[in-house]
């Protein structure tokens, strides 16, 4: 059975999709062994127990060499029929959208930025704005400083007129600031020359090709897709982008991507920050240069994403790694990789070793983000049961929270700004369900971002930690954050801490409130 393992997760796929009515379009990347491909099983297997050890939360890998995926994994309750949130990985497939068009003569990379939108434009243009061009905004360096965009999307409805009214600090194209809102430029323009939003200039392009389905990506409040963050896609979908650029932009007999523009795009068109004395950049996978939206690497180039979503490129080993996780050491995976992934890839094929064939197989069939163990029951389930906890307003984004337990099960709903979201825990288990109810994210105060998106895959579970603190887990398993609601009890009051895992700023503090019969049946 062990050997038809690597398999399954594939199979899985394929029956999820057909039953959602998108297998006719879905296309899979061809399936081989580590060892066929000329990768040590028993370095892999060494690789997974180093990255169960390590600090970071992997939610999903994929290794692709010579073209076909040799190990794959999800730990659940992630799945590979999963999206997950790319945030700024999303920003390579606005790139490409980009060189789509400049094949295509819609656009040049030398247009200015100001030809598109003379309504939106301030009064007076200052050489500065007037200078910028799509080039300036592909390669982080539009002249404008420090990155506004949490600013600008947080308050304004029109994010186009409110980048536009920036002032220019710098002769665009010269200083590399890191700055997502260039990007949403970049796929705005495009979205206006073309009539069509990112996805749907990109669905013949690129997705059909590759057998891309059912992608989704935020939007702006005036509809425009965001371009710099916000594209959903899973992890399959991830390692077909980077064996596109890894192949020169050809896909199975056909050129997709001009080949100049694949170069162009993932070679240094600028240094971060060149002043840097040689010995603080050489051991930097933040210093090798940017392209096009993607990053140069010690090894390669790549895609990436906040908290650790990945696209590694490795020309010099004809592979592709695509990773899912959330980490506040984004760097520390990368070394991870090129210390224990790199070496395990050899020249030619190896002869099959059986023990650590299997083993490793069976491991990554098995990998499992286990739900929170619980204690005792407490004896207060009975008596809170049935019953809405009411706090005042505060940051954590919950007004009530009602509690049914029933079995191993906790019914819970949450009230805020007058909805209601029901939600299914599980007694040290995971429930699966879904939500409309926005979950933790770096974007969560942006305008408009969520509208058109279906509801969101969550995960839950509950534990008392003690006879009077319990523990809500949501698991928001097509991003990668969890959110932990944590009441304590006492008497007739309860306090509440909301924690969010990707600890963007500081968790809300901890509110008071008080506990009353339920209106909720």
């Amino acid at each position: 059975m062990s050997r038809f393992l690597p398999y399954l997760s594939l199979w899985l796929i394929l029956v999820m999709l057909r039953q959602a009515g998108l297998a006719q379009t879905f296309v899979a990347l061809p399936r081989s062994t580590p060892e066929a491909e000329g990768v040590s099983s028993a370095r892999l297997l060494h690789l997974m127990d180093t990255l169960a050890a390590s600090p970071h939360e992997f939610h999903s890998l994929m290794i692709v060499r010579h073209g076909k995926v040799i190990a794959e994994t999800w730990w659940h309750p992630y799945r590979p029929d999963l999206k997950h949130t790319l945030y700024s990985t999303s920003k390579s497939f606005t790139s490409t959208a980009i060189g789509f068009a400049i094949q295509e003569e819609r656009i040049s990379l030398s247009d200015k930025v100001v030809s598109f939108f003379p309504d939106e434009c301030p009064s007076e243009i200052s050489p500065g704005l007037a200078a910028m061009t799509i080039r300036d905004l592909l390669i982080m360096a539009g002249g404008q400083g420090p990155d506004l965009t949490h600013r600008i999307t947080g308050k304004d409805t029109n994010w186009v007129r409110a980048f536009l009214a920036l002032p220019v600090k710098e002769t665009p194209g010269t200083q590399f600031v890191y700055n997502s809102i260039d990007t949403y430029i970049a796929g705005a323009i495009l979205q206006k020359v073309t009539g069509l939003s990112l996805l749907d200039y990109l669905r013949p392009r690129l997705f059909e090709p590759l057998g891309i389905v059912d992608a989704d990506w935020e939007t702006d409040p005036m509809g425009y897709q965001v371009g710099g963050w916000g594209l959903r896609l899973r992890t399959e979908d991830m390692a077909k982008l980077g064996l596109l650029y890894l192949q020169q932009g050809r896909w199975q007999d056909k050129q997709l991507l001009p080949e100049t523009w694949v170069i162009a795009a993932t070679s240094a068109q600028i240094i971060q920050h060149p002043d840097k004395p040689l010995s603080e950049r050489q051991d930097s996978d933040w210093e090798q240069g940017y392209g096009y939206q993607f990053w140069r690497s010690l090894h390669g180039f790549r895609a990436d994403g906040a908290y650790g979503q990945y696209i590694l490129v490795l020309p010099e080993q004809d592979a592709v790694i695509a990773i899912t996780s959330e980490t506040q050491d984004m760097q520390g995976i990368m070394r991870l990789i090129w210390k224990y992934l790199l070496p395990a890839m050899g020249p030619a094929a190896l002869p099959i070793s059986p023990m650590p064939k299997a083993v490793l197989a069976n491991k990554l069939a098995a990998s499992q983000l286990p739900a929170p163990v619980a204690g005792p029951a407490s004896p207060l389930e009975a008596s809170i049961s049935g019953k809405t906890l009411h706090f005042p307003p505060h940051e954590g984004r919950i007004g009530t929270l009602s509690l049914t337990f029933r079995a191993d099960t906790c019914q819970v709903v949450i009230g805020h700004e007058g909805q209601q979201y029901p939600l299914s825990l599980g007694a040290s288990h995971w429930v699966f369900g879904h939500t409309t109810r926005p979950g933790p994210n770096l974007f969560l105060t942006s305008l408009g971002h969520f509208e058109g998106l279906p509801p969101t895959p969550v995960a839950g579970a509950y534990r008392w930690t003690s006879p009077n603190t319990l523990e809500l887990t949501l698991r928001y398993i097509e991003s990668p954050h969890t959110e932990r609601i944590i009441c304590r009890f006492d008497k007739k009051t309860v306090t509440m801490t909301v924690q969010h895992s990707q600890r963007f700023g500081k968790d809300p503090q901890p509110v008071t409130g008080t506990i009353k019969p339920s209106s909720n049946k």
